[in-house]
């Protein structure tokens, strides 16, 4: 009878399940980082995201341009602002191209006046669209800080690169193309860097990209940057004896605004920071990875190769998608985002740009409060036309531009209907912009007073 009612009693509850450490990542004891944790925002970053989401759309714009214009059209890194082409073919090409809607591109010309300029051709009569002086000018000091770069910095940021894929230092050609924006280098970078330096670097033909060893190597070629910061901040703060031991093999690390710190999780923080790593430009092939200390070693290394390649970039940051293809080489896991999101003191992942679809890793240490602590020539003239796409449009003397575009309303929406809803979104339904009473007719197709509106 016991039995009988013992069978029949329903079992007991199973015990309740601690909260995942991507749900509560700061609440566990253990002082180890949590391998999971949740990405939280820093909203300076995203920040950067949203004007780079204009400076993208800029560029993609333009090649288009570039594209209809060929093959008279100059090379991209020229900037001229004497092509032009029918806006018809413009926006067929960013709606075949670019997945545009039927009104974003002329919606994007209009709302960055500063950057694009919308007139009525005086032979062919039709809507025609090119970019303005300053745009074109920004395109061309961006073309001459690289080129000033070209011989000796552009050379050495190739090189590191390369020592950072041991042993064999070789990397993929396409894989360093997809990366040469970010790195500062032309787009014949090719011709211009590998073949002009047959000496430092040779061209497989399977594709790859080699390093050669020169006697003309700076002796620092290989110290990472972080080694460098630490030397630096060693030799004027001249801490004890205690405080260097910890900083030996530290990285500077700033968690962002609304992390949760808890004394188990900074007490894990501080012993990762004293764990020693080799450095990711020596060559660990050989070594035994079978013990626990070990890999957490190796671990460390790959945050200090994902580091020094973020430094190496002009703007100390790269998309997560061409970051993954250098996975290998730096012996990251193949869960990369969240080995980033395990280390938010020290790199910060932005969503922010193409609707959740593109992921940007920031070097935190090198930005405060969204700006580059440290900026080059390239990275200032790409401000020049970061700041002339935020410029509004109010800014701009639409009336005139409107003007001189006369009855191209229709193309630029293609279509009466089109034409005339942009019309509204940015002359107003009557009672918007107040027109100049300056003007004379709106089909003279004038444009002369246009481009002095663009020039400093």
């Amino acid at each position: 009878m016991l039995r009988r009612i013992a069978a029949l009693r329903p079992p007991p509850p199973p015990p309740r399940a601690a909260a995942s450490a991507g749900a509560a990542p700061y609440s566990s004891k253990s002082t180890s980082i949590p391998q999971k944790q949740q990405r939280v925002r820093d909203h300076a970053f995203d920040g950067i995201m949203e004007v780079q989401k204009r400076v993208r759309r800029f560029h993609a714009l333009y090649s288009l341009i570039l594209y209809a214009a060929a093959p008279t059209a100059p090379s991209r890194g020229g900037g001229s602002g004497a092509v032009s082409v029918p806006f018809t073919r413009l926006g067929a090409l960013a709606r075949r191209q670019l997945r545009l809607a039927p009104l974003d591109a002329g919606r994007f010309l209009l709302r960055h006046a500063h950057a694009f300029h919308l007139f009525l051709h005086p032979v062919h009569r039709m809507l025609h669209a090119r970019l303005t002086p300053r745009a074109a000018a920004a395109l061309r000091a961006e073309a001459d800080a690289v080129a000033t770069a070209l011989p000796s910095v552009s050379v050495i940021r190739l090189r590191k690169l390369l020592l950072l894929a041991p042993p064999h230092c070789r990397l993929r050609l396409e894989h360093i193309h997809l990366l040469r924006r970010d790195l500062g280098l032309p787009d014949d970078w090719a011709e211009s860097i590998i073949q002009s330096n047959p000496s430092l670097f040779r061209l497989t033909p399977d594709g790859f990209v080699e390093f050669l060893p020169s006697p003309t190597d700076p002796p620092d070629l290989t110290v990472a940057a972080v080694e460098r910061a630490r030397e630096r901040h060693y030799r004027e703060h001249r801490a004890p004896d205690s405080a260097e031991e910890d900083a030996r093999f530290a990285f500077p690390t700033r968690f962002p605004p609304g992390f949760k710190i808890g004394k188990y999780f900074r007490i894990a923080v501080w012993k990762w920071q004293r764990l020693p790593y080799a450095s990711p430009y020596a060559d660990v092939t050989g070594h035994d990875l079978r013990s626990l200390e070990a890999q957490r070693r190796m671990e460390k290394r790959a945050v200090a190769a994902v580091h020094e390649l973020l430094s190496l970039t002009v703007e100390k940051r790269t998309t997560l998608e061409r970051l993954a293809l250098f996975r290998e080489a730096l012996g990251v896991t193949k869960k990369i985002k969240e080995f980033l999101l395990k280390y938010q003191g020290i790199f910060y992942i932005s969503t922010r740009g193409n609707q959740g679809k593109l992921h940007t890793v920031f070097l935190r240490e090198a930005y405060y409060k969204g700006e580059l602590l440290d900026p080059n020539e390239i990275h200032e003239a790409r401000r020049k036309l970061e700041e002339l796409l935020m410029i509004s449009p109010q800014k701009a003397n639409l009336d005139r531009m409107f003007t001189s575009m006369g009855r191209g309303w229709d193309e630029l929406g293609g279509g009466r209907c089109g034409g005339a809803e942009l019309r509204d979104e940015f002359l107003g339904n009557g009672g918007g912009r107040k027109r100049h009473a300056d003007i004379d007719g709106a089909d003279s197709g004038e444009d002369s007073g246009v481009e002095s509106l663009y020039i400093d």
